[in-house]
This record gives C-alpha cells, structure tokens and sequence, in this order.
C-alpha cells in the first residue's frame, strides 16, 4: 500500500522519550535494517519493510525540499539533523528529530546511511508544524516538482533561514 492511497487518521502516536528508532538503508534508500522500535511505531513487520524504499513511511505533509536538503547532505558524505513527520502504515502519524549519517566502505565511497531518531521536544514540533506546512503550501503552488523544491527551498533560506544560515541552524534554534 503507497502513502498515496492510505487515509491519514489524523492520530499522532507518540515515541516515548527513551527510545530510539533506527534504521540502515543502501544508498539507493531501500531499507536494509529497521529496529524494533521502529516497526512498532510504524506499524509494520520487518518482511513488510527490509528492501522497501525508506520513504515508505513518507507522510505527505512533509515538505520535499527539506527532504531535498537532506539527500543533498547525506549523498555527499556529510550527516543532517531534521525534524520528520512520518506516517505509519494504518495512516496515523508520528514526529521524530533524526539524525542522518552516511556509511562508508574501506575505500572512504558511501555504501547507505544510519538514521537514529528519538523524540522531538513538542515545542520544536509546534514550530515546525507551522513551517512545513508553509514549505508545503509553496510546493503546492508548481506543477513541476523540480520547481516546487527550488521554490520551496527559497523561501526556506529567505524566511526563515536568513543570509549565511543552513536548516541545521534553524533546526538546533527550536
């Protein structure tokens, strides 16, 4: 079942703040390891989720230039931290502040990437919230994703961002 065809519930579950959601993909972004905590917030089964895209749990209200951003960073040997809605498979909701590295191999190339997510402090989540439906709103006005990201991703660094800032800024800020 695709994102696209699930019904959002509106239902925010909630990661207690002890855990730690982690999970390994191939630098093609199919999942290669997913721990329990994960499966269990997410709703699946390992079977459902080991050589699945990542963006499997993708909620739709997650705006694609912050994903942009995040690609951009981790593809080119660096981590990112980001705030993520996701969506579980029956369409509830959940947010998570990750942490995403590359992985090498013994020649120093990327081989896949390491996301380590715990629970965001609901204050950060308000703020974001009110953010990424913005960055949303931007992308839903171009037919063209391309556009969208690049439209979204100027108005990230304009409004919110400012001269000299990068998102990891503004995300260690909230």
């Amino acid at each position: 079942m695709t994102r696209e065809k699930r019904n959002l519930t509106g239902v925010e579950r909630h990661l207690p703040p002890e855990t730690i959601i982690v999970s390994k993909t191939d630098v093609k972004g199919r999942i290669t390891y997913a721990n329990q905590p994960f499966l269990d917030i997410a709703g699946y089964a390992e079977d459902e989720v080991l050589g699945k895209p990542h963006n499997l749990v993708r909620h739709p209200e997650m705006p694609r230039c912050v994903f942009h951003l995040l690609w951009n960073a981790i593809s080119s040997g660096r981590e990112i931290f980001a705030y993520v809605v996701n969506l579980a498979k029956n369409g509830d909701h959940y947010w998570v502040f990750a942490h995403v590295t590359p992985t090498f191999d013994a020649a120093g190339q990327v081989k896949g990437y390491h996301s380590s997510r715990r629970a965001p402090r609901p204050e950060a989540v308000a703020a974001v919230r009110a953010l990424y439906a913005d960055l949303c709103a931007e992308e839903a006005r171009h037919a063209n994703p391309k556009d969208a990201i690049a439209a979204a991703t100027e108005l990230l660094s304009k409004k919110y961002i400012g001269p000299g800032g990068t998102y990891e800024d503004l995300v260690f800020s909230l």
